[in-house]
């Protein structure tokens, strides 16, 4: 196994998730973006995070408006639309669920005398990884057309967001 790519696969898939909720506190520029990624040891370049945010907008998760700057061209500030609100509160729900099922396993496998990590106690007590820059992902809820050739075919990650619950 390789250790280095299975960290890398594990930060990519919560890469979305991490910026919805960057974005869920208010309006937001992509570089203070990247800043507070980087800062939570999350590094990701800039030819990862703008072709996500675009998706993301073409999703119906995100808008965006351009803001005059007194100090160069106008900024693209981001912002969650209701979807994305609603996207958001499904996916918490599903972190939430992936955490504790996630310490519950590693709990029980140092109870067994296990060589695992110390006990995680809460999802946000979980030891960091060394900084990993996260290559750039396509994202995409659409499956990707198959082709001739294996060579051919596009490195990406398909992250399919959930449908948001329905009040009945």
């Amino acid at each position: 196994m390789n250790i280095e790519n299975a960290q890398v696969q594990m930060r990519k898939g919560i890469l979305e998730f991490c910026i919805l909720h960057i974005i869920s506190r208010g309006e937001i520029y992509a570089s203070d973006m990247l800043d507070e990624l980087t800062s939570a040891r999350i590094m990701v370049v800039e030819g990862t995070l703008y072709p996500l945010l675009t998706r993301l907008k073409n999703a119906g998760l995100l808008d965006y408006k351009w803001v005059e700057s007194t100090s160069g061209p106008p900024r693209k500030y981001y912002m969650l639309t209701e979807l994305g609100r609603n996207s958001l509160e499904s996916l918490n729900e599903t972190w939430q669920e992936l955490s504790d099922s996630v310490k519950l396993i590693v709990n029980r496998a140092q109870a067994n005398g296990g060589s695992t990590p110390p006990t995680i106690q809460t999802a946000v007590d979980v030891q960091p990884a060394p900084a990993i820059v996260v290559p750039a992902v396509i994202v995409d809820s659409t499956p990707e057309p198959a082709t001739d050739t294996p060579d051919s075919a596009p490195e990406s990650v398909n992250i399919v967001m959930p449908e948001p619950k329905q009040d009945q």
